[in-house]
């Protein structure tokens, strides 16, 4: 394994930086008869875990608790965003073996750290996702975990075997870090469908992959090589890897470029970004650009600037955030087979075997869609795995949906057309009743854009 060194963390989402939560925090005593069973759960490979019968599972019953870090969620919803509560259950927290130590939730200082919610009325499902950005387990519970657990679903996620700005020091090759993050969501969802089985006494009639980012990213590749593990997907702006360029390398570097005084506004959109998007490029060069390009170029690139980052993206705030200038030249289809075929170990191919939604904003600032969605769905078709695919693009939605705060005027949060969607999968699942057609869902002229959201 690469040497790593722990740095302070900050929220935000691809690249964002989170900080941990506190091993110290207050754990939520169990409330009398809140769990329907006496004995504990057991997650099968686990090397470590700790099971808790609580009162209430979602974040407005947890939040101050060692049950989950609200530090890790920051920056992913907007204000005004409702909840469900109240959803008594099981949780179980652990991690699997690994050698990598940049997780120290808990005080463990170990990664493969998983989280595991039953409640007590279960619908029969499961729903499974991998941490977004560089986030850990926790990160959305807010997004995901409420509503799916109101609904009755058991839910598993996993901070995918390494987190934070550091993360590409995780493995010994190019490209191991990622290739951790599926091998890490398959294992969970093969352990967590085997502890919903012993816990509820049967197995999970329906099992879900879904996430936001990298997690949007995990849930296509999982419906491409595991689709024996679920019965369908949504995929929330998933990151796009493919062997022969695009994504993030190849639209990033530009912005570092513009940074630097080397690149215009023109050259940003020639790349792909969106000219609606101009107002968020000033956030975006701040917070994301110039860290995201140079920790993932030095994951399956490490070679092209070993002392940018170096052995650590930064170990300030401002070091963490700042460009690598040499990122400004980077051209990724010029550099060595042995780059192409680290980025090919984490490929996506759209061959998706089972159903999958994609939404993504058209406004997204960090993986502008012209380069990603948009270029994941015409892979899928070539594929012939079109009736198996829905596209949303969702006007006026970003990477974030904090940012619709700032600009409640230009944007609309994602997460109620991605509840909408998630409500259309298990419909197109257990009922056979088909999605809309893929298509632009408006940003309506006045109503509650927080909460809701119509697929057509």
């Amino acid at each position: 394994m690469r040497p790593s060194r722990g740095v302070p963390l900050v929220a935000a989402l691809l690249m964002v930086l989170t900080t941990t939560a506190s091993a110290g925090a207050a754990a939520r005593a169990p409330g009398a008869g809140a769990c329907v069973r006496q004995d504990r759960p057991y997650v099968p490979g686990a090397e470590h875990q700790r099971v808790a019968c609580l009162p209430d599972l979602t974040t407005a019953g947890l939040a101050g608790t060692a049950y989950t870090d609200m530090a890790d969620q920051a920056g992913l919803s907007a204000k005004g965003t409702r909840n469900p509560s109240g959803v008594p259950g099981t949780q179980v927290d652990g991690y699997f073996p690994d050698d990598s130590r940049f997780n120290t939730t808990h005080g463990w200082r170990h990664d493969a750290q998983f989280v595991i919610r039953m409640p007590d009325r279960w619908n029969g499902g499961l729903v499974v996702t991998g941490a977004p950005g560089t986030r850990k387990q926790y990160a959305t519970d807010t997004l995901i975990s409420d509503q799916v657990l109101a609904q009755g679903y058991a839910y598993a996620a996993t901070d995918k075997g390494n987190s934070g700005p550091d993360f590409y020091n995780d493995g010994r090759r190019p490209g191991d870090a990622v290739a951790e993050w599926n091998r890490r969501t398959t294992e969970l969802t093969r352990a967590a469908r085997r502890t919903v089985e012993r816990w509820y006494g049967h197995a999970p009639r329906r099992t879900y992959m879904t996430g936001i980012s990298n997690g949007g990213y995990l849930t296509r590749w999982q419906l491409e090589n595991h689709p024996e593990l679920y019965d369908g997907g949504v995929d929330w702006e998933g990151a796009l890897w493919t062997a022969d360029g695009g994504g993030l390398l190849g639209s990033l570097p530009v912005t570092v470029a513009r940074t630097l005084g080397r690149a215009d506004d023109e050259d940003l959109l020639k790349a792909g970004f969106a000219p609606g998007s101009r107002f968020l490029w000033p956030y975006h060069e701040k917070a994301y650009w110039g860290l995201t390009q140079k920790a993932y170029r030095a994951e399956f690139d490490p070679s092209y600037d070993p002392s940018c980052p170096g052995s650590s993206a930064g170990t300030t705030l401002p070091e963490i955030l700042a460009p690598c200038a040499s990122d400004a030249e980077y051209d990724y289809a010029a550099r060595p087979g042995s780059v192409h075929r680290a980025v090919g170990r984490v490929a996506l191919t759209g061959r998706i075997g089972r159903p999958l939604i994609t939404l993504h904003g058209d406004l997204d600032t960090l993986l502008p869609i012209a380069t990603d969605s948009d270029v994941y769905e015409r892979m899928v078709t070539r594929r012939g795995r079109s009736g198996l695919h829905r596209y949303y693009t969702v006007e006026g939605g970003t990477h974030v949906d904090s940012l619709y705060d700032t600009h409640p005027d230009r944007l609309r949060p994602i997460l109620p057309c991605y509840r909408s969607a998630f409500g259309a999968l298990a419909a197109w699942v257990e009922e056979g009743s088909a999605p809309p057609a893929d298509r632009t869902i408006a940003r309506p002229a006045g109503g509650d854009v927080v909460n809701s959201c119509a697929l057509s």
